[in-house]
């Protein structure tokens, strides 16, 4: 039995007609009985009891009709699905992104996918740092990154999503703290919070090197495991942190003031990160729905 054989069923069945069952396939009539005695003969049993004056349906054939038209139908939503597949309509796109400052963003591209495409499945993951980010979408295990990194592999495809520059954190008492912007050399005497200082971590690397060009090595005084407890440090008059102007943006402590950096030249944007290889239509969608999110979520 195959799905050929089924629908020329229904139709004859719905029908009750072997000439209108015919027209309704486009094929001759001859054919179309051959295919219904070829189902009767499969099945050991009659559907139809037909003369040169009425076709009826046989308790069998009345059995048959609605398995058939639920095959007919499940094939119809498994083309469906198929063509939704590939039409980026629908699919399953996982996105690991990396620190407090794409919170909002990864919320907002949540919102446009569910509101725009929702025959897409978002899996969300969050990374403390960008790195092990990037490793997993490297090896396979997510589709789309967001972090910042100073260098991209060769195999991997990256764009700006939201443009960002460095910001320093300081207590409101801070001598700095009524200023527009700051250079960096003026915070030579002060005190500093870090996030830890792995491998390909933007922002300790963008301290030490920015204190390096301004004559001074940084005091880091602690050592923080992300930014929530650098800013918690800050408010408690531990130190300075340097930071994102995005993370400014969504900061609420009265305590905590961010000043821009004056000097800073430094690429600190934030990318969305996906293998070149992946031909995938829902990852190109959700890409394109990426497409202004930091002036939807900045404004």
């Amino acid at each position: 039995m195959d799905v050929g054989q089924l629908k020329a069923f229904l139709a004859v069945a719905q029908e009750l007609h072997f000439g209108r069952a015919a027209q309704r396939l486009h094929i001759a009539q001859p054919p179309l009985s051959r295919i219904i005695k070829q189902l009767e003969t499969e099945l050991g049993a009659r559907l139809l009891d037909r003369n040169t004056r009425s076709v009826k349906l046989t308790p069998s054939g009345q059995a048959l009709v609605s398995p058939a038209a639920e095959v007919i139908d499940a094939l119809r939503r498994a083309e469906e699905a198929v063509r939704s597949v590939e039409n980026g309509e629908a699919g399953l796109v996982r996105i690991a992104f990396a620190g407090v400052s794409t919170h909002p963003l990864v919320a907002e591209l949540a919102r446009r996918v569910r509101s725009k495409r929702p025959g897409i499945q978002l899996e969300l993951s969050s990374q403390n740092f960008a790195l092990p980010a990037m490793k997993k979408l490297i090896q396979g295990e997510t589709d789309i990154v967001l972090g910042r990194w100073d260098a991209i592999p060769a195999n991997v495809s990256s764009r700006v999503v939201m443009q960002d520059s460095l910001v320093m954190a300081m207590p409101n008492t801070h001598q700095l703290a009524a200023e527009r912007r700051v250079a960096m050399g003026r915070f030579a005497g002060d005190s500093f919070i870090s996030l830890p200082p792995f491998e390909g971590a933007v922002l300790p690397d963008r301290l030490r090197r920015m204190a390096l060009n301004a004559g001074f090595v940084a005091d880091i005084v602690q050592v923080a495991p992300d930014t929530q407890t650098a800013l918690a440090l800050v408010s408690a008059e531990v130190g300075c942190h340097l930071t994102l102007a995005s993370v400014a943006l969504h900061a609420t402590d009265p305590h905590v003031v961010f000043v821009p950096i004056e000097d800073s030249t430094d690429n600190v944007d934030l990318r969305a990160a996906w293998r070149r290889d992946d031909t995938s239509a829902a990852l190109k969608a959700v890409l394109n729905e990426a497409i202004g999110l930091d002036a939807a979520v900045s404004g």
